[in-house]
């Protein structure tokens, strides 16, 4: 690999639509008056105490392109992006409800074999949900219940810490999309195991902050996990692995099916990468928690912001403007 031109790259990530698409939440939250309620908003899913726990209720929609151009694939996304949500918060799933718009039952027919698909792999059950197929055309939207002991949450990196990756390399793209896809053909066993790592992760207190890699890519996560939590984050690009044949740039812009970032003290990250890789599952440091507010990459001597989310906020979001 040829050098990297930090800056260009910074300036490549800080323009991308993922990461600007993540603006949008904090302009909903801000309408709904939601900053500032006893629920923290900005996580992957709204924790509800119950109990001795937590009940986890989360909710994702497909953009109309995705749904159009693969509809079998957004119907299987529709339940396992959710799931994800709930394993970063140190979750299991209990159940998901659908909404589906399509044009006749053919349309929609593909979107609920992915989703049947899916729930079956993953052994979570669709329970309900609403459907319109008299409309022209094709939408989706699936929302999940799920139930964690101990919470990983978006609001608790702290400067010290180390930010490890943690996603799985033996998939491929979904093309055209940046979507790095590695369940549709694994053993349904081993996708279950996998998702357990994160509660017992958190079980065993050896981390209290985690995110879903999502749309935004490693680094548009790691700019929302920074705003949650009032801190920094320096991304060092040379330690991030690469799966095969894959550029950097891609790759710190992809949607993986399982991709996490975890915020873990130095003295638990040997011991958490450790957990990850006796699955399979690539996982590295690849940057620091510091104080401050700036999202940045480095390589070498050269370091780059891609945000500075104090003075330009994505998701309005941040731990200060939380309720205790």
């Amino acid at each position: 690999m040829g050098k990297i031109d930090i800056q260009a790259l910074a300036d490549k990530l800080a323009a991308s639509s993922g990461i600007a698409a993540k603006q949008d939440i904090g302009i909903i939250a801000a309408r709904l008056g939601l900053p500032g309620q006893p629920i923290a908003v900005g996580d992957d899913c709204a924790a509800i105490p119950d109990g001795d726990g937590y009940l986890l209720f989360a909710i994702e929609g497909f953009i109309n392109e995705f749904v159009a151009a693969d509809p079998w694939f957004a119907g299987w996304c529709g339940v396992m992006v959710n799931i994800s949500d709930v394993a970063a918060m140190g979750g299991r799933p209990i159940a998901v409800v659908d909404a589906v718009w399509a044009n006749g039952e053919a349309g929609a027919a593909p979107v609920l074999d992915g989703m049947r698909a899916a729930a079956a792999t993953f052994s979570v059950p669709v329970v309900g949900g609403h459907t319109n197929i008299r409309t022209d055309r094709g939408q989706l939207s699936v929302a999940i219940l799920g139930r964690a002991k101990k919470l990983l949450t978006s609001f608790d990196a702290r400067a010290g810490d180390l930010l490890i990756a943690a996603i799985d390399h033996r998939g491929r793209y979904r093309e055209p999309f940046n979507n790095w896809e590695a369940a549709t053909e694994a053993p349904p066993a081993r996708l279950r195991d996998d998702l357990e790592i994160l509660p017992e992760i958190a079980e065993a207190g050896l981390a209290l902050a985690a995110k879903d890699i999502s749309q935004g890519g490693i680094v548009g996560t790691a700019i929302m996990l920074a705003e949650c939590s009032s801190v920094g984050i320096d991304i060092d690009i040379s330690a991030i692995p690469l799966p095969d044949g894959v550029t950097l740039d891609r790759w710190l812009a992809t949607f993986p099916s399982f991709g996490y970032l975890l915020s873990v003290s130095p003295a638990n990250a040997d011991h958490v990468i450790r957990r990850f890789a006796a699955r399979g599952i690539s996982a590295a440091a690849i940057g620091r928690v510091v104080a401050g507010s700036t999202v940045t990459i480095t390589d070498d001597e050269e370091r780059a912001v891609v945000r500075d989310h104090a003075a330009t906020p994505l998701l309005q979001l941040g731990r200060q403007e939380q309720a205790a």
